[in-house]
């Protein structure tokens, strides 16, 4: 791969903080950087970028050619790549890279992450140690998968935990867990187990937790009947820019499933199995943070009721006043004090 683009990505990748790199043409190359979208002097060939694009598409057992023109794949160092080449595109390729920052592994080594205080990730540890389930919210480039990535690594080693993602990002430290690709297609092939299938088709493999790394589809609904069925602690995330607007999304998502149900059913099962909405957002000077944290509350008529755990006020997670309805079972199950909020 002694390709002149492989050769630029390895150059970047020795800088610190960069989490997007973006390749528009062979003159158009821009990085993410602390959150600023930033040009860069370099200059790169047609030929070169063919060439990554054809061993990219190997490299994944993949085409990406005229008829096939979009390519969602890995990178050998686990960042996420996207190329849109022609009819769609009117020149070169563009190709998208998401860089993760290593760095971050655990709630233990990285204290300040997502700008967090030692309380607030011993409430995550917590939540993830006691089987509660959560949703994951946020916009592009909020550090959804960081932030499931450490969730995920929370949980007790002797747990079994299947994991179903399109591109496998995920950093697992634990013994007994299986990684499902939804993403594989054989290139000889025209059919493709798709995320639902899996979901559907983990059931059977016993796991103590399942984790969707994005829901995007009608895979929700099932892994709403799995929360509901004994599989709790699990965690999925979807893309959203609030809790209220998840909330909604989770909703059209369920009805994507195909089963004709009522919105107020919907809702039910919905409320009946999600703990907790997480939001993630990027702070003005481009710094990934918990933007709020929900509690999901059950029904009230036709809505779902939530109350608000926390939310970001002037740069900080600030509590506001009303401890989860689930202590007792952050308490039993995970050995939060029963009167942990009340120190905040």
């Amino acid at each position: 791969m002694a390709n002149e683009v492989w050769a630029l990505i390895d150059e970047l990748g020795k800088k610190n903080g960069i989490t997007e790199i973006m390749i528009n043409s062979p003159e158009s190359i821009f990085i993410e950087r602390q959150g600023q979208i930033i040009q860069i002097n370099a200059q790169l060939t047609d030929k070169g970028i063919d060439q990554f694009v054809l061993e990219v598409a190997k490299l994944n057992g993949k085409i990406c050619d005229s008829n096939t023109p979009i390519l969602d794949g890995k990178l050998p160092d686990g960042s996420r790549v996207n190329i849109i080449t022609k009819p769609y595109v009117d020149k070169s390729p563009a190709i998208s890279i998401r860089k993760y920052l290593k760095t971050i592994v655990s709630f233990d080594k990285n204290p300040d992450v997502f700008g967090l205080g030692p309380q607030w990730i011993t409430f995550f540890k917590a939540i993830a140690k006691a089987k509660l389930n959560v949703v994951v919210s946020g916009g592009t480039g909020a550090g959804k998968t960081t932030f499931l990535n450490l969730l995920i690594n929370e949980i007790p080693k002797h747990e079994r935990v299947v994991t179903i993602e399109d591109t496998l990002e995920l950093n697992l430290q634990m013994p007994n867990v299986v990684r499902l690709d939804s993403g594989i297609k054989d290139v000889l092939s025209t059919s493709k187990v798709d995320t639902r299938a899996l979901v559907k088709n983990t059931l059977r493999m016993r796991p103590d937790r399942i984790i969707i790394g994005e829901s995007r589809g009608p895979e929700l609904f099932d892994l709403i009947q799995a929360m509901n069925t004994g599989h709790d602690g699990s965690f999925t995330t979807i893309h959203s820019n609030s809790c209220i607007d998840c909330l909604s999304r989770m909703e059209t998502l369920y009805m994507m499933s195909g089963f004709e149900m009522p919105i107020l059913a919907i809702r039910k099962h919905i409320s009946s199995v999600v703990h907790f909405i997480v939001q993630l957002a990027k702070d003005k000077n481009g710094n990934r943070v918990i933007e709020e944290i929900i509690e999901i509350n059950g029904m009230e008529g036709n809505h779902i009721l939530r109350q608000t755990i926390a939310k970001r006020e002037e740069g900080y997670l600030i509590f506001k006043g009303a401890a989860p309805s689930v202590m007792n079972q952050l308490h039993e199950k995970a050995g939060l004090p029963i009167n942990f909020f009340e120190n905040f």
